[in-house]
């Protein structure tokens, strides 16, 4: 028998033969498939959540079918029908911002993991930002600095990401003896809002001299409004963005500081459960991936501080039930 499996192999080697996919799903009872449904169309965060997947599944030789409900619970249904006929192995959900929505999981043969976007059920296994740590982070970085008279633009109020982002950059703020300036500017995730908000808060408050923004978008426009305003940033103005949006961040003048939500490694960390969860250790509750600062110059900062900074490591992890 070893002689026969020796020339089996051989063979195999010598035809360049390789297992039809298909088939070895099939007889191994796995399609080695997962799918990925968002309701994130344009794809900000669902790109770096499905590279972070990949990037984890792709060691187990697993192929991700992505699929965009594009916020049509209809169409998610539709998408949930065509996964379940694919046979896929576990499902991945994700979406465009961290507001909870409805479970998925009733009646479906595989487990699901939420990234990024929570499930409602307190038993379904969330992998989350740390938008907490965000805002506090901003803060603390912007009083390290020397900044007292900090203003804070976010987007739409409805979001739970602008509220707790806002919560604990005011609380950080007031820790440290001061108060926002302005308080809490919510409008809209685009660059027109920072240009308003920005040059709002500097005609009511011309002694500002930082500004928090909660996307790398409204930073940009926040630093135009400064420019045509004739501020300098960060001589006048120090400016800390969120989302670590490379495009914008490293192309910004002078380059952008801001808050790296790591969502790579929340799609690394949501496929990791889930090829958990399909070898039969299902978990539940919340895993929050810790968020980290970037230094660059609109922070009038020229060295990225090793405490704050630092790759994907398990220090920024930790795990809510």
């Amino acid at each position: 028998a070893t002689a026969t499996r020796e020339r089996v192999f051989a063979a195999a080697e010598q035809l360049r033969y390789r297992p039809n996919d298909l088939v070895k799903g099939i007889f191994g009872h796995r399609s080695f498939t997962v799918g990925l449904i968002t309701s994130d169309s344009f794809g900000r965060f669902t790109g770096p959540i499905m590279a972070g997947a990949e990037d984890a599944l792709g060691q187990g030789q697993v192929s991700v079918i992505m699929c965009d409900s594009r916020g049509d619970v209809n169409r998610e249904a539709r998408h949930l029908d065509a996964l379940v006929g694919r046979r896929v192995d576990g499902l991945i959900v994700t979406g465009r911002c961290s507001n909870p929505r409805p479970s998925v999981m009733s009646g479906l043969p595989f487990p699901v993991v939420y990234a990024h976007t929570p499930s409602m059920d307190p038993d379904d296994l969330c992998v989350m930002v740390d938008d907490v740590g965000a805002g506090r982070l901003a803060a603390e970085h912007l009083m390290d600095v020397g900044r007292r008279r900090i203003a804070h633009i976010s987007g739409p109020a409805d979001f739970a990401a602008v509220a707790k982002r806002a919560k604990a950059f005011t609380r950080a703020v007031e820790e440290a003896g001061l108060r926002p300036v302005g308080g809490v500017r919510t409008g809209f995730w685009c660059e027109a809002w920072g240009r308003e908000a920005a040059n709002s808060i500097i005609a009511e408050y011309p002694d500002v001299d930082a500004i928090y923004c909660g996307s790398d978008l409204l930073a940009r426009g926040a630093a135009d409004a400064l420019r045509e305003a004739g501020r300098s940033v960060p001589d006048d103005i120090a400016l800390v963005g969120t989302d670590n949006w490379r495009l914008i961040a490293e192309s910004a003048r002078p380059t952008l500081t801001t808050v790296d939500l790591n969502m790579t490694l929340v799609g690394r960390r949501a496929a990791e459960a889930l090829v958990k969860a399909i070898d039969g250790n299902r978990g539940h509750g919340r895993l929050t991936v810790r968020a980290t600062l970037v230094v660059r110059g609109s922070s009038g900062v020229t060295y990225q501080s090793p405490t704050k900074l630092g790759g994907y490591h398990e220090s920024c992890i930790h795990s809510t039930p």
